[in-house]
């Protein structure tokens, strides 16, 4: 099964990518051999920046997606939304890459569920 996960919202101030994300790790620990992507558009593309630092205790996006892509998962980031909102290539995650629309309609077009936040 290939799962594809569209997040539009930022990655702090709202739960929406938050949510989405635990969602994405529950799926893949239920089954591990599902395949999962996970588009960031929009304001979704800064949960991608590395070195966040976030409160103790409180979730943070960049660890959440690491373990994504640690259990072969695919962090993709809208490379139009990075430019628009000044987030550079070297600024982003390792494992995150930049993308674009074209790939976004071809994992659309390959996906056997698709989950939009």
């Amino acid at each position: 099964m290939n799962y594809l996960f569209i997040l539009n919202d930022p990655p702090y101030g709202t739960e929406r990518c938050y949510n989405a994300l635990r969602l994405v790790i529950a799926l893949h620990k239920a089954d591990p051999g599902i395949h999962i992507s996970v588009f960031l558009m929009a304001d979704a593309v800064i949960a991608a920046r590395r070195g966040q630092k976030t409160p103790d205790g409180y979730y943070n996006m960049e660890h959440m997606l690491k373990r994504i892509i640690l259990g072969k998962g695919q962090v993709l980031l809208c490379g139009t939304c990075m430019d628009a909102r000044g987030l550079s290539d070297s600024e982003s995650m390792d494992g995150a890459t930049r993308s674009n629309m074209d790939e976004l309609a071809t994992k659309t077009i390959d996906a056997t569920k698709i989950f939009v936040f």
